[in-house]
């Protein structure tokens, strides 16, 4: 069965990124996932219209950019079979293993779970119990993955899903990818989240940021050289980065602290990784 050739490129790019952290890795379990995985979502479509399979392979690629496992990975490419086709456990462990297996049951389950509120005691004990549920903490890893990729494409569905959706990770996943120290899945998660809940908000700073971006990236750059010297002073070997805030901590702290945007003066933050806790206070000092 021939393969779609956007499809093939985006499967391409999974195997590429495996390949540089992981070259030793059973790639035959990857192609044998991907191929089960297109075979049962066979025509089977997305809201968008697009071939359902792209779905999986990309949540593939987000679980390959975090360096996970084959194991997890394969999960990835798998996790929806199960739920939506028409095969099972029993079946995806007689081909995979059964820590494949274990995985992708765990991860349907997770599916399973219905949110019901948005108060703050309610969501904690819900994040609590989808962390007990995962009796392995990889279901966790491909269930953010699969919500990342899901709020990536949630503009195609219904307004009230999208709120829902958007409230559910705002609420759930922002906060466990949070815990899990996936900082950068954490931030997508929440900008996602505001663009559906509070779409002018988002706009606004939106357009707001990209208004200041060139300055902004004037004062990163000096900082980094700064900071950098700074250092240097010392003798460390660190690694410095710098960004600019995401959209919701900024949100947030304009709600508040009740202030306007033009009132905000740190939309960067600066990251220093250090190789020992004592050099964290160091470079602190």
């Amino acid at each position: 069965m021939s393969v779609d050739p956007k499809l093939q490129s985006s499967w391409d790019s999974v195997l590429e990124k495996v390949k540089r952290y992981y070259p030793d890795a059973d790639f035959e379990i990857l192609k044998k996932a991907f191929e089960f995985a297109r075979t049962y979502h066979g025509s089977q479509k997305r809201s968008s219209g697009e071939a359902y399979i792209f779905h999986p392979v990309a949540v593939a690629d987000i679980l390959a950019e975090l360096q996970l496992d084959v194991y997890s990975i394969a999960t990835g490419l798998l996790h929806d079979t199960v739920e939506d086709c028409d095969t099972n456990v029993g079946e995806v462990e007689n081909q995979f293993g059964k820590e494949i297996a274990l995985l992708v049951d765990g991860v349907t389950k997770l599916s399973k779970v219905k949110f019901k509120s948005s108060h703050e005691k309610q969501a904690e004990n819900f994040r609590k119990m989808l962390l007990a549920m995962a009796q392995d903490l990889r279901v966790i890893l491909v269930k953010l993955a699969d919500r990342t990729h899901n709020m990536r494409t949630l503009s195609h569905l219904k307004a009230e899903k999208q709120m829902r959706i958007s409230q559910e990770t705002l609420d759930i996943y922002a906060p466990l990818a949070n815990r899990l120290g996936i900082s950068w899945m954490k931030s997508e998660l929440e900008d996602l989240s505001l663009k559906y809940l509070h779409p002018e908000t988002y706009q606004k700073l939106s357009a707001l940021i990209a208004q200041k971006k060139h300055e902004r990236e004037e004062y990163i750059n000096k900082m980094l050289q700064l900071i950098g010297e700074k250092i240097n002073n010392y003798g460390l070997e660190v690694n410095v980065t710098g960004r600019a805030k995401h959209f919701y901590s900024i949100f947030k702290k304009m709600e508040t602290q009740k202030i306007d945007f033009n009132e905000i003066h740190d939309i960067v933050a600066f990251r220093v990784i250090t190789k020992k806790i004592s050099e964290c206070y160091e470079v602190l000092g």
